[in-house]
């Protein structure tokens, strides 16, 4: 096959990190030529027009996306995805709106946060513009948008108990290489990296590793910085190194860092490989520091010694990658219509601007909800469409032949750490009674299980024409947990069900 590998345009006097973008594509190059390919290199900039009439002209069987940066700023990272989705070009790697999520480094702890993943406080810019004190002493001042430890080493690391401080801090580094800062709660403790490969049944874990701080000293702050990276003859690059043994009392830290680095992936929407990082603070309590959607394949990089670790080689490696191949929403959804026999049920979970108008047809033939109602089931599609995962909305689609025949839209309840509203779910009154319903509920069940959550809460009405629907919960296995009185009027009382996954009372 005919592969493409897209890398950053690398401009002269380009510092460390930038030039090991060359060892990965020469690396990532020389294995796919072995694996039969016919590869070519291509540089990828700011002038989008000129790399889709190139890719165009090249017309590749697939892309490996190494794109890490553009124009040296990693903010624009995401254009790449988003091009080849543009063109219709299957890809290695997560798609656009993952890269954009993960590169940056606020949004990424936001979502964290809404799902109930820990991660250290922060604050941002704009939390800064008030003055007054600030709970966590010391702070890391961080780039948001550069990985590769760009802009960060241990006199990023300061003591602080005024707003003002960070502010002035967070400024001064926004005009160095990396850009708009924020500060993080700087924690004390131990650092791990996951590494994540796709696999037949799903993202396979590779063995952890850790990030050894030896002979660091009283007063000496543990980051791992840019010369921990890069500079091979500091102290930092020297007394940092990797290691995968551990004792048997860290197996359940590795099992928990293991399990919440799925949920990543599985919140992110993360394909072919990724590497979440960590910190285990002296409690034992871990917390996600920033998730990596394209980590380095170098051969001196961390997620290549962890797959080494497992018994692969970059071969191996590339292959389970090209397997997970991203070929964007329009071309996935043509796939799955193309291989699905006639007017079966096909399934997809990206909503559409259609699907504004194709839920509203959906909930209009049923006949059980008010206009008021249906306006605000359109609106939580366009929360999704305008915002994507920050919106918190996860949608199911049934589709048959080409038409929308039931959906449902659930999200993390806020301020829970595992639970779940089911806020719609809806069959066309003309596919009713099929079975349909109980399909589309225990699919989203499995994708809130994927997701992390734990329970899953369903609120009715107890008014007579949903009297068929509460029957419908009961015989799905949920009970109710709690009844309030003329909740959306008189004599219209709310019902709360309650579904606890995996069958635990």
């Amino acid at each position: 096959m005919k592969a493409v590998i897209l890398h950053g345009a690398i401009p002269d006097r380009a510092p460390r990190d930038e030039l090991d973008t060359l060892v990965q594509v020469d690396a990532v190059r020389q294995a796919l030529a072995e694996l039969g390919h016919e590869v070519a290199v291509m540089p990828f900039s700011l002038n989008l027009q000129e790399a889709a009439r190139v890719l165009r002209a090249s017309s590749p069987d697939f892309v490996f996306n190494l794109v890490e940066s553009v124009e040296g700023s990693g903010r624009l990272l995401h254009f790449a995805p988003s091009l080849l989705d543009f063109l219709g070009l299957p890809y290695s790697g997560s798609g656009a709106e993952p890269m954009f999520l993960t590169s940056n480094k606020l949004l990424t702890k936001r979502m964290l946060r809404a799902h109930g993943i820990p991660t250290p406080p922060w604050h941002s810019l704009d939390d800064l513009e008030a003055d007054g004190p600030v709970l966590e002493s010391p702070h890391i001042i961080k780039s948001v948008w550069e990985h590769a430890s760009v802009g960060l080493d241990e006199d990023s690391v300061l003591m602080a108990d005024r707003r003002e401080t960070l502010r002035d801090a967070c400024l001064k580094r926004s005009t160095t290489p990396g850009g708009e800062c924020f500060a993080e709660a700087y924690i004390e403790g131990r650092e791990f990296n996951i590494s994540l490969l796709a696999g037949e049944s799903g993202p396979e874990v590779l063995p952890p590793a850790e990030i050894r701080f030896v002979d660091y000293g009283e007063g000496k702050w543990k980051v791992v910085g840019y010369r921990a990276k890069w500079e091979e003859g500091s102290f930092e690059f020297a007394h940092t190194p990797r290691s995968f043994e551990f004792p048997p009392s860290d197996r359940p830290l590795l099992d928990a860092l293991s399990e919440t680095a799925l949920q990543c992936w599985r919140i992110f929407g993360l394909r072919g490989y990724a590497r979440v990082d960590f910190r285990v603070d002296a409690s034992g309590a871990l917390l996600v520091l920033e998730i990596n959607a394209n980590p380095c394949l170098s051969p001196d990089a961390g997620f290549p010694a962890s797959a080494s670790q497992a018994g692969m080689g970059l071969r191996d490696v590339l292959q389970r990658i090209l397997q997970d191949m991203n070929t964007g929403p329009a071309a996935r959804a043509e796939r799955t219509r193309a291989a699905a026999p006639a007017r079966a049920i096909t399934y997809r979970e990206e909503v559409t601007e259609a699907d504004k108008t194709s839920v509203r047809r959906v909930l209009e033939s049923t006949s059980m909800f008010y206009p008021h109602e249906i306006e605000v089931a359109v609106q939580l599609v366009e929360e999704r469409l305008h915002k994507g995962l920050l919106s918190g909305y996860h949608f199911l689609l049934a589709e048959k032949g080409g038409d929308l025949a039931g959906y449902t839209c659930f999200g993390p309840i806020a301020c829970t750490s595992a639970s779940y509203d089911l806020f719609w779910i809806a069959v066309n009154h003309k596919l009713r009674g099929r079975g349909l319903g109980r399909v589309l509920l225990e699919r989203t069940e499995a994708a809130i299980a994927r997701l992390g959550g734990r329970q899953v809460y369903i609120e009715t009405s107890n008014r007579d024409q949903y009297k068929s629907t509460r029957a419908f919960y009961l015989k799905c296995g949920y009970q109710q947990e709690a009844l309030l009185n003329d909740f959306y009027g008189p004599g219209d009382d709310k019902i709360v069900y309650v579904k606890r996954l995996g069958g635990k009372a």
